[in-house]
């Protein structure tokens, strides 16, 4: 399945202990998991794409909604022009690279590329 420009993509939630997180949405839901090195774990099986990232502070807004842009800086350079701010510039992960933007209500929101 291709990604679309634009579409919602991916969610990502932050979790306290991957390790109980995973054994929670499997028990409770059948999700299927890959690790993607001590601080981050994708889901499956769940209906649409996700992950959750370890954090040892709060958790404040527990959900981030990522996009799919297959030009990563045409889509930043939209954002800027519609009055958004750049909350996280772009960074490579694993089999990509995002930004993070606020929306003028102040939601955080993610963009995706693949590399």
């Amino acid at each position: 399945m291709s990604s679309t420009n634009n579409h919602i993509n991916y969610i990502e939630f932050k979790a306290k202990d991957l390790v109980e997180i995973k054994k929670f949405y499997t028990q409770v839901f059948g999700w299927d998991f890959t690790d993607y090195g001590p601080s981050y774990t994708a889901f499956s099986e769940s209906g649409i794409s996700g992950g959750f990232e370890k954090i040892d502070g709060e958790i404040v807004n527990g959900a981030l909604i990522v996009l799919y842009h297959s030009d990563l800086e045409h889509a930043k350079s939209e954002v800027i022009k519609a009055n958004g701010k750049i909350s996280v510039d772009i960074f490579s992960f694993p089999g990509g690279r995002r930004f993070h933007f606020l929306d003028p209500s102040g939601n955080e929101l993610a963009v995706w590329a693949e590399v």
